[in-house]
């Protein structure tokens, strides 16, 4: 519970640090499982990126971002993803550095996804109740009594 706490308090330094208003957002139609393992990948394995910190219950990663031209002087950066009823949204920020930096990162974890995952699984659409077309009152000529004849007044 400790590590949890310690980490969110990590994670709020991050965020709070100067410049942290800079954020870039994007909706992944993938789940919150595919998207944070594929941001985990994209990060330590396709970026080559320090993962300082990770926790994927939580759905974030801490990481050193080496900017091009800056290999020796990395910054902190994060990427969460944030599941909700609806949607899953992941957020990446780069405090110390110029916005797009992030959208470089959220169009590169998007496609990584695309590539990773194929064509994002439908969205499970509520199903209508079929509907009996108006006036349809049974059978042609009359009503039918349930026994297959027809009543005649």
């Amino acid at each position: 519970m400790w590590a949890g706490a310690g980490a969110l308090f990590v994670l709020a330094a991050v965020l709070s640090s100067t410049g942290a208003e800079a954020r870039v957002e994007a909706d992944s139609d993938y789940t919150k499982a595919q998207t944070y393992n594929a941001a985990l990948r994209y990060v330590r394995v396709d970026l080559g990126y320090e993962v300082v910190e990770k926790d994927p219950d939580v759905g974030y990663l801490l990481f050193r971002y080496e900017p091009p031209g800056r290999k020796n002087n990395p910054t902190s950066g994060s990427i969460e993803v944030v599941e909700s009823k609806e949607r899953v949204k992941i957020v990446i920020q780069l405090p110390q550095m110029p916005t797009y930096h992030e959208t470089t990162l959220r169009d590169g974890l998007l496609k990584k996804l695309r590539v990773e995952y194929g064509a994002p699984p439908k969205k499970k659409k509520p199903e209508d109740k079929p509907k009996k077309p108006e006036g349809d009152a049974g059978v042609e000529g009359g009503s039918d009594d349930g026994f297959g004849e027809q009543n005649a007044r």
